[in-house]
């Protein structure tokens, strides 16, 4: 009789059996199974090993229709990722794990979409994969079973409350749209406030400093125009003692000097002949001399 030979790969594990009795797990690896004969008076035991797959897998469970907690019927498909984490438990504590499972994950979905409206399924879809494992992972690990995730895959309502709920939703993505582009109306026209009352600001800020400089100038301008009214005014009134002066000087000559006057005169009246039209007036005192001589010209 020849050796049996078995290869274990690194995604299963192998369950030997001794004449039916578990004797231990084989990790992955080459195991040699001793012959099996029986000689009446002797036989060798047999030796068997079960393979136990212990990837990661799915598990869909389809077309549940299930009545919400507002009696609506719905139909729900749930994919179930799991992993086999005890092979022992997983053959010896259920007759067959997958079927187990798939029961375990159906009566966990009842339960959750009967305590559950049609309107927070619609809005809450996670809360039903929450509860699924939630119910399930707890129960499962006694079989050797860890779910590592489970979703809800399709959610399927009846034909006429299909069309209303798709009504709806058109209906709402339409307000949303119409939100959106109200939000967006309001802030063009806040931007475009902003934007004019800035323009405002800083023209009315040019504008005042515009009448800044202009009052300035204007100020400057009367400064300077004082400035030199008052130059010309000293100028003329210096001119004007000058010329005071320069009178008194020649007052003082003449007086010092009466032939000067005299002088004076006869020129006048030298510049006074020669005038067809000129007129001399003479003042006499009370002795009946003559004066001053006054001419004028017509």
């Amino acid at each position: 009789m020849f050796q049996r030979e078995v290869i274990i790969k690194d995604t299963h594990r192998g369950l030997y059996y001794r004449d039916g009795v578990l004797v231990k797990i084989l990790g992955a690896g080459r195991y040699q199974l001793p012959p099996t004969f029986n000689l009446g008076f002797w036989r060798r035991p047999k030796v068997e090993i079960v393979l136990v797959d212990v990837r990661e897998r799915d598990l869909t469970i389809k077309g549940q229709e299930i009545l919400t907690a507002d009696k609506v019927a719905v139909r729900v498909s749930i994919v179930v990722q799991f992993r086999v984490t005890d092979p022992r438990a997983a053959l010896h504590e259920v007759d067959s794990y997958q079927d187990r499972l798939y029961t375990d994950v159906q009566l966990a979905a009842r339960r959750s979409l009967a305590n559950m409206a049609l309107e927070e399924i619609l809005t809450n879809r996670n809360q039903l994969s929450e509860d699924i494992l939630r119910d399930v992972q707890e129960v499962a690990s006694r079989y050797g079973i860890a779910i590592l995730r489970a979703d809800v895959k399709d959610l399927v309502f009846p034909g006429n409350l299909q069309e209303i709920m798709n009504r709806v939703l058109a209906a709402e993505r339409m307000s949303q749209a119409q939100l959106v582009e109200a939000r967006t109306k309001a802030e063009v026209q806040q931007i475009d406030a902003r934007a004019k009352a800035e323009a405002q600001h800083i023209e009315a800020q040019a504008k005042a400093e515009a009448q800044r400089c202009e009052m300035e100038a204007r100020v400057a301008v009367t400064r300077r125009t004082a400035e030199v009214e008052a130059e010309v005014q000293q100028i003329k009134t210096l001119a004007d003692i000058q010329a005071l002066r320069e009178r008194e000087q020649s007052a003082q000559a003449y007086l010092n000097h009466p032939a000067l006057l005299r002088l004076q005169e006869l020129e006048t009246l030298r510049e006074l002949a020669k005038t067809a039209n000129a007129r001399i007036y003479l003042n006499m005192d009370r002795n009946g001399g003559a004066t001053h001589a006054q001419g004028d010209r017509d």
